[in-house]
């Protein structure tokens, strides 16, 4: 009698402490507390994600009860989403066009593009119209450039990226003018096909390929104008081809969205910023 007593004791506590988590936590899913959670999506460049979700982390560590989300689709996307109210925040790595003047724009860093191709590769040096020759097929073999006597494999980027419209805008030239071997997404496939073929060239970031040239991928930037491509370059404003990366949202931002722009627009990420190979915009 005890025994049965004490079970339906017991089956009462467990129904009591039910009903109490179920008037907490209605979905029974999540801890308590949960609730309160504020989450906040970012879309968009490949070049401002990692960036994006280094400051994130910080951003989160500050704020418990905030979560930061990037996902990455290009700058095309972060302008769309950001435009659509899918994300909270956009993330392009160039400025507005005209036709997207609506958007709200965020510089957090300035970043440039540079020209890479394979560190075994002889050359240290291709003018404008080099450049343009091999990516419109005029040149197709090293030889012809006094290099080695192996076919160029060229690597272009894929429509909708920020890095590919630059790149066109400066050489003056469209995108069905580039005769590619190879289209590839964000900057990390880019620096490895190229690392990875001794005869590949392509654009990346100045930024992305300073670091993994630093860190032994076999890449090497080349110079523009007879300007070097470096972080120091894209910093004292001598390098040609550079570029804002900018956080975008739809209205003026508030709330949660603010306090993050307000948080990676200043110092306190300055750090993180340098130690992707990018130029701090917070002094």
């Amino acid at each position: 009698m005890k025994k049965a007593i004490s079970a339906v004791v017991l089956l009462l506590l467990i129904s009591a402490t039910g009903y109490f988590a179920f008037r907490i936590n209605p979905a029974g899913t999540e801890p308590a507390g949960a609730s309160n959670t504020e989450k906040l999506v970012l879309t968009g460049s490949s070049t401002v994600a990692p960036l994006a979700a280094e400051i994130g982390k910080r951003f989160e560590s500050r704020h418990p009860n905030v979560r930061i989300d990037v996902q990455t689709g290009g700058s095309s996307r972060g302008v769309n989403d950001a435009r659509a109210g899918l994300a909270d925040i956009g993330m392009a790595s160039r400025a507005l066009k005209p036709d997207e003047a609506g958007l709200k724009s965020f510089t957090i860093a300035l970043d440039g593009i540079g020209i890479i191709v394979n560190a075994a590769n002889p050359l240290t040096a291709l003018d404008k119209q080099q450049i343009i020759d091999i990516f419109t097929g005029k040149v197709t073999n090293w030889k012809e450039l006094g290099g080695n006597d192996a076919p160029i494999t060229v690597v272009n980027k894929a429509e909708g990226r920020s890095t590919l419209e630059l790149f066109l805008h400066y050489f003056g030239l469209k995108n069905t003018d580039i005769k590619a071997q190879v289209v590839i997404g964000d900057n990390q496939q880019g620096i490895k096909t190229v690392a990875g073929n001794p005869d590949a060239i392509g654009y990346v970031s100045v930024g992305a390929a300073e670091y993994e040239a630093g860190h032994a991928a076999a890449i090497k930037l080349l110079p523009l104008d007879g300007i070097a491509a470096s972080v120091e370059n894209v910093r004292n404003g001598s390098f040609p081809l550079s570029r804002p990366l900018n956080l975008l949202t739809k209205t003026e931002p508030a709330g949660v969205a603010k306090d993050f722009i307000d948080f990676a627009r200043s110092a306190d990420v300055n750090d993180l910023i340098e130690a992707q190979y990018f130029v701090p915009v917070a002094h």
